[in-house]
């Protein structure tokens, strides 16, 4: 059966977890996504191809689905965070963050502030707004005034989940950021917050 024809069947078919094990990466990859509304049902088989396949792609698959499972998945996704691909940590950092237990904090903030990968950097970033823990407002502030251009774009997006005066003063400041994506994400928080 060609590739296309199995992707096909992957699609159409009510149980995708067969094919987790298929040996097309593409077809174990669709085959984790579309594990996504069987829940927790899903947990176990999802833990392993997250831990265990050689594609990086199906792990990151596989975990991206896993943060949506919630709390349940907390531990195999933070096992994830020390993956060899980059690829990988980013879809658990990202995952982290829909999950949103603070036990994730801590390595959130190092890994805002260290990971040698922006994307990685990037995420645990937006990580951190999505869990709103006072921990992490700190870490914004400062990443809303200095690094590259799309730390502080995501760091003002991870802002909106605080408030008080210095998330404010930061929202001022980045209106006159020297960067057009970060002054123009400012404006529309700013312009939310007026509005509400």
């Amino acid at each position: 059966m060609g590739t296309d024809r199995k992707i096909l069947e992957v699609l159409a078919i009510g149980d995708p977890l067969p094919h987790l094990g298929d040996a097309q990466p593409e077809i174990r990859r669709l085959a984790a996504a579309a594990c996504a509304p069987l829940g927790s049902t899903a947990f176990e088989p999802l833990s392993t191809v997250a831990a265990n396949d050689p594609d990086d792609e199906v792990r990151a698959e596989a975990v991206e689905v896993l943060g949506a499972l919630g709390p349940i998945a907390y531990d195999t996704v933070r096992a994830r965070c020390d993956d060899a691909s980059t690829r990988v940590i980013e879809a658990a950092t990202t995952a982290l963050g829909e999950i949103g237990e603070p036990a994730a904090v801590p390595w959130l903030i190092e890994t805002s502030r260290g990971h040698e990968n922006q994307l990685v950097r990037e995420a645990a970033i937006a990580a951190l707004g999505s869990i709103g823990d006072d921990r992490a407002l700190p870490t914004l502030l400062e990443a809303v005034a200095a690094g590259k251009p799309q730390i502080r774009r995501r760091a003002v997006v991870a802002l909106t989940a605080f408030e008080g005066p210095d998330v404010e003063a930061a929202f001022t400041a980045a209106r006159l950021d020297r960067n057009p994506m970060v002054r123009e994400v400012a404006e529309m928080v700013l312009g939310r917050s007026a509005e509400g």
